[in-house]
Parts: C-alpha cells; sequence; structure tokens
C-alpha cells in the first residue's frame, strides 16, 4: 500500500495548483492516451514554466515527474522529493543515468516525466538529447508541451514513438511546435539546424 504525501508536500503541491489556477493559464489539447511518457516542455524562459507544466498536467489527470540529483533526496527531504514526483539519479553510479530513469519508468504504471529539453532558459534553440534516449530505452512515447507565457496559453501534442532515427523524430517534434509558436525563433533555429544536419548526412551517405 502506498503511503500518503506527507503533509508539507500535499501543502506545496495545492499551493503550486492554485498559482496556477491564479495565474488565468488556458489550455489546449486533451489526455494524451498514454500512462506513461516524458513530456518534453519548451520553450523554457521562466521560472512560471514549472508551475504551469504542474499544473496542466494535473489538469490531464496524469502523475507528473521530475528528474533530480540523488543528494537532494537525502534525510529529511526524502519523502517529499519523492511526494512531489522526484526521481533521484546518482551521476556517479556505474548504472548509466538513462537506464536509472527507464528502471523507474519500468517499475511504475503511471509517469508523466517532465523534462525541458533546452536545458536552460537563455537556450539559442539547442536541444539536448537526454529526454530521447530515456523515452527510446523506456520504450515510452514522447508527448511535446508548449507555453506562451505572455498569453497564458499552453497545451500538448499527439504522442510521438521515437523510432530510433533521432533526427527525423526530433525534426517532426521541431516542426510541432513551430506550429504552435511561429513567434519563437528557437524554434525555427531548431528546425533549421536539424534540416541542415539531414542534408550533411545524404551528401555523405
Amino acid at each position: 500500500m502506498t503511503p500518503r504525501p506527507t503533509l508539507l508536500s500535499r501543502l506545496v503541491h495545492r499551493l503550486l495548483v492554485a498559482l496556477y489556477r491564479r495565474r488565468g493559464y488556458r489550455f489546449e489539447g486533451g489526455h494524451p492516451g498514454v500512462s506513461r511518457c516524458v513530456v518534453t516542455g519548451a520553450p523554457h524562459t521562466s521560472n512560471w514554466d514549472f508551475v504551469f507544466v504542474l499544473g496542466a498536467v494535473e489538469q490531464l489527470g496524469l502523475k507528473p515527474a521530475f528528474i533530480g540529483k540523488h543528494t537532494l533526496f537525502k534525510w529529511p527531504m526524502t519523502r517529499f522529493m519523492r511526494d512531489m514526483g522526484g526521481i533521484a539519479v546518482d551521476r556517479g553510479k556505474r548504472a548509466k543515468f538513462v537506464d536509472q530513469v527507464a528502471a523507474a519508468f519500468a517499475a511504475s504504471d503511471e509517469l508523466a516525466l517532465v523534462i525541458a529539453p533546452e536545458g536552460s532558459r537563455g537556450s539559442q534553440g539547442q536541444w539536448k538529447s537526454g529526454f530521447y534516449h530515456i523515452a527510446l530505452s523506456a520504450g515510452v512515447p514522447i508527448v511535446p508541451a508548449w507555453v506562451d507565457q505572455e498569453r497564458r496559453l499552453g497545451g500538448i501534442g499527439e504522442p510521438i514513438w521515437p523510432s530510433s532515427d533521432y533526427c527525423a523524430d526530433l525534426l517532426r517534434i521541431a516542426e510541432f511546435y513551430r506550429s504552435k509558436r511561429p513567434d519563437c525563433a528557437r524554434f525555427e533555429r531548431l528546425a533549421q539546424s536539424l534540416r541542415e544536419d539531414d542534408k550533411q548526412g545524404e551528401g555523405s551517405a
């Protein structure tokens, strides 16, 4: 039997959901139809992005999760971090980072791992590939989630199952983001770099 979340985690969770509602976010899209997935949140431009994603995932009825350094899960924060959806990862272990997260998926019937693939708010459009390798290793789809903080608007797309062709799959994801945020230069730069990589690959084939 799963223990009831601590009082602190319940209070923090309610506060974050209340902030989401208070800011008046509007959401496009419905439940992705899968209970386990990697949710890519982009563009990452504000600390409010976390509040939006948590509220949106809650609204969809999914169980949100995030990756955290294992040292953050030490007592007295252990229960709180796990209650909030944290997955502890020890980068110093021999087990690879991707394998550790894939193991968390294997142990869960319901898990929506939220990742900001740009890595930082100062990104110029480059994405890190960790989210893709996690989805591929865990055998789960990627669900693209977008947000526009100025308009307080966001949403999700259809699940995209990784095919092992990273460039082609990422280009498909980038085109989805561009369709939702044509005003965002980051997504245009990402798509353009992928097209160039694809042309170079064809030229060397």
